[in-house]
C-alpha cells in the first residue's frame, strides 16, 4: 500500500537499536511501520498490506523464518516480499529462509548502500509482478466478455486453455511459454464481440452471407487487441488471428497453410475443436471421445497439424482428466 506516493515497509526486529538504524536510513523515502516480534509482524502485515518486509531472523518466541512461513500461507500477504536481516551467515539458515519464502538476505552490520539497493530492486520486481497480474486479469475478463456473444460456456474456455497448455508442453514449450499460451487462449474468440447479435445468436443455420460475417471475427479480435509492448497481449492477438486457419490452406481469414500458420494458432485450433466436439451445445449433442478422435485423425494434414494430432493422441489421458475436472454445468 502507498501513502503520498511512498511505498510502505514493515521493519521487524526485537532490538530497538536495529530498528532505529533502519529508520534513519529509510524514513526519507518510505512510509515505515515497526514490529518487535513475529506475531505482531503478521498482524501488522494483514492490517497495512506493506509493499515489502525487512525481517530479523533471530527473535524470541517466533523466528523471522517462522513468521515468513505464516505470511506466505495467507492469500492476503503471500505476495509481500520478505528480506531477512540477520547476523547469521550459515548456509543452512539461508536455505531455510529461502524455502520459507524469503527473497533475499542482508547481513549485519548492515551497509546503507546495500540495504537501499536491495529494497529498491525488490520493490521494482513487485511492481513488475503486479503489472503482469493486472494484464492477466484484463485478458481473462475480455475472454469472458466474448462468452456473452456465443453458445460456448465458461468451462469451455477453461478446458480448451488447459488442453492448449498440455499440447504446448508436449510439443516442447517451456513451462513459462506454456503458461503464457494458457493465459492467451481465452482471447481466441474475442472478435465475436464485433459480430451483430442477430447473427451470433441466431438459433438456425446461417446463410452464406451471415457466415462471411462470422469469418471476420479473427480480424476483429486482432484489431481489438491491437499493437502493444506486452508479449502476452501480442500472443493473444496471434491466437485470435490464426486459430481458424487450416493446415491445408482452406481456413480463414488469410488462407495460409502448414508452418506459415504460427504454432500458437495451430495449437489453439486443435484444442478448441477437440473441446467443441466433445461438449454438448444447444445445436448438437456431445460426440464421444472415440468419434472425436476418429474425426481429428481424418483431419490430420487437412485441418490440423499432423504433429499436433500425434501429440494429442499421446496426451489424451491428460486431456480427459481436464474434461472430467471441468464438466459442463448440466453434466
Amino acid at each position: 500500500m502507498t501513502v503520498n506516493n511512498k511505498k510502505t515497509l514493515l521493519l521487524v526486529d526485537d532490538e530497538p537499536t536495529n530498528l532505529r538504524v533502519l529508520k534513519r536510513l529509510l524514513e526519507d523515502d518510505y512510509r515505515l511501520i515497526y514490529a518487535k516480534n513475529g506475531e505482531v509482524a503478521i498482524k501488522l502485515a494483514l492490517e497495512h498490506n506493506p509493499d515489502l518486509i525487512l525481517m530479523d531472523v533471530m527473535m524470541p518466541e517466533m523466528t523471522g523464518i517462522e513468521a515468513c512461513r505464516h505470511l506466505k500461507l495467507d492469500k492476503q500477504t503471500h505476495y509481500i516480499p520478505v528480506i531477512f536481516v540477520t547476523a547469521l551467515k550459515d548456509e543452512i539458515d539461508e536455505t531455510a529462509g529461502f524455502e520459507a519464502g524469503g527473497v533475499d538476505y542482508i547481513t549485519k552490520p548492515i551497509s546503507p548502500a546495500i540495504v537501499k539497493a536491495r529494497v529498491k530492486t525488490h520493490l521494482s520486481l513487485v511492481q513488475a509482478e503486479e503489472l503482469r497480474r493486472t494484464r492477466l486479469q484484463v485478458i481473462q475478463r475480455l475472454g469472458r466478455a466474448s462468452e456473452y456473444k456465443d453458445n460456448e460456456t465458461g468451462t469451455h474456455i477453461i478446458r480448451m486453455s488447459y488442453y492448449s497448455k498440455i499440447i504446448a508442453l508436449a510439443y516442447g514449450y517451456s513451462d513459462d511459454d506454456a503458461d503464457d499460451l494458457f493465459h492467451a487462449a481465452p482471447m481466441h474468440d474475442i472478435g465475436k464481440i464485433g459480430i451483430p447479435d442477430h447473427i451470433m445468436l441466431k438459433p438456425g443455420k446461417l446463410t452464406d452471407s451471415e457466415f462471411e460475417e462470422i469469418k471476420k471475427h479473427p480480424l476483429i479480435g486482432a484489431e481489438i487487441l491491437g499493437d502493444c509492448d506486452s508479449s502476452l497481449l501480442l500472443l493473444a492477438k496471434s491466437v485470435s488471428l490464426y486459430h481458424h486457419e487450416k493446415w491445408d490452406g482452406t481456413g480463414y481469414p488469410h488462407g495460409i497453410q502448414g508452418e506459415q500458420i504460427p504454432i500458437e494458432g495451430r495449437i489453439i485450433a486443435l484444442a478448441d475443436v477437440f473441446d467443441a466436439l466433445t461438449s454438448k451445445r444447444p445445436y448438437k449433442e456431445a460426440w464421444s471421445v472415440d468419434t472425436t478422435m476418429d474425426y481429428i485423425r481424418e483431419q490430420s494434414g487437412k485441418h490440423f497439424d499432423p504433429t499436433l494430432v500425434t501429440i494429442l493422441e499421446q496426451e489424451l489421458d491428460k486431456m480427459l482428466e481436464i474434461k472430467a475436472k471441468w464438466p459442463e454445468d448440466d453434466e
